[in-house]
């Protein structure tokens, strides 16, 4: 099948190399050059594992292809997604501002069109938003009607950042959220080589279902770190709490693992000058640093005057683009750590499970564990003054 992919952000580009990656033929649109001259060079604009690879095979084979061109792709598709950033405003509430954009240039493309097309939002958008904001945009832009000279579809997403590939190759189910039949048999067709559940619903409900697993699993992670709170307190480690828990068929384990950012402050009271933040992505095997931990805490850091230096495996450069030249970026674990007065660990990188003896770099062996990788009594055997997450500290 012949398909477009509008944004190549990360839902955007994942979805297009695995699509190409199944057998279709993709073009992916955006509207920032540089951003398609890397694609076209098999350079992924994103980190996440295999991604580079998978573009850079179908790149050779020729069923891939990036450009600025909307009218083009969309006269080139049979299916077109909507990939598009929604990033939230001061005040919280969704900017709709690309989604508008791209539906009014999918419909002017729609215009001079005169096969079927279907449409498919895969943005994460509020309930009632491809029907009152889209379908509109796209009927007043091409002169042509919904259901009938094009179709329209909400596809949502439900990938995890570091396991992407996995996620869209083995989904655990696919929602289509359809105007109309037709429209829904496209996408069926699409997605026809998975043995998951597939669930048909109308739009506005697909839209929920996107929103609802992401507050039920946001409910999960706000749960287990108020209980480290309480672990804290009691002098309990929430690891094995959350391993309790987890045991219960009805409950599951994901999710319940308690870290730094959530839940109550976990910093000693001998926090001083020099800190070394090892991780700055919002968790393992990513460069994305949207609503990270370590965000937060750095700003924090700095108010209070501290000198801050980071290392992270992949996202320094968007670090960069957070805090400029207001902290020091690393190398390497060993520059991070150098004569630091305390080390927080803020991802949960592989590479940070055995650092013990990198702290015999620091000044004061004083460690934050706020994603709880590190095994205690190693740190206390090293004489490392630890303080984890829900862990009975002190």
């Amino acid at each position: 099948m012949k398909i477009s992919i509008i944004g190549t952000g990360y839902v955007g580009l994942v979805t297009g190399v695995c699509l190409t990656d199944m057998g279709n033929n993709v073009v992916c649109v955006d509207i920032v050059k540089e951003k398609v001259e890397a694609i076209n060079e098999g350079k992924a604009i994103i980190y996440e594992e295999g991604l580079e690879q998978i573009l850079r095979k179908n790149l050779k084979e020729k069923r891939i292809r990036a450009t600025t061109d909307i009218k083009d792709a969309v006269k080139y598709a049979d299916v077109i997604f909507i990939s598009v950033g929604t990033p939230s405003r001061e005040n919280k509430a969704i900017d709709l501002g690309f989604i508008e954009n791209t539906s009014c240039e999918i419909g002017k493309a729609l215009k001079e069109q005169n096969n079927y097309k279907v449409i498919a939002v895969k943005s994460t958008v509020v309930p009632g938003t491809t029907e009152n904001v889209v379908i509109p945009l796209l009927e007043e832009f091409s002169g042509k009607k919904a259901g009938s000279d094009f179709g329209v579809c909400m596809i949502p997403e439900f990938l995890r950042e570091g396991r992407a590939i996995y996620d869209f190759m083995n989904p655990d189910r696919i929602i289509i959220g359809e105007y109309d039949k037709k429209s829904g048999d496209k996408i069926l067709e699409l997605f026809k080589s998975f043995s998951c559940p597939v669930l048909r619903t109308n739009l506005r409900t697909a839209e929920m279902i996107k929103y609802a697993s992401n507050a039920f699993l946001a409910t999960k992670i706000s749960f287990i770190n108020e209980i480290a709170n309480i672990c804290e307190l009691k002098g309990i480690d929430v690891n094995e709490v959350a391993e309790g828990i987890g045991l219960d068929k009805r409950i599951g384990p994901h999710f319940l693992h308690a870290g730094i950012g959530f839940g109550g402050s976990c910093f000693p009271k001998d926090v001083s000058a020099l800190i070394s933040s090892i991780g700055l992505s919002f968790k393992r095997d990513s460069d994305d640093m949207r609503e990270a931990p370590s965000i937060s805490i750095i700003n924090f850091l700095l108010k209070e005057k501290c000198t801050i230096q980071t290392y992270d495996p992949k996202a320094t450069e968007n670090a960069k683009k957070i805090f400029g030249n207001r902290i020091n970026y690393c190398k390497n674990i060993d520059e991070c750590l150098n004569d630091a007065n305390v080390c927080i660990i803020a991802s949960d990188w592989d590479e940070f499970k055995e650092i013990y003896d990198k702290f015999e770099l620091m000044k004061n062996k004083i460690v934050i564990d706020g994603r709880r990788i590190l095994n205690p009594e190693k740190c206390k055997n090293a004489k490392i003054k630890y303080y984890g997450v829900g862990y009975k500290n002190g």
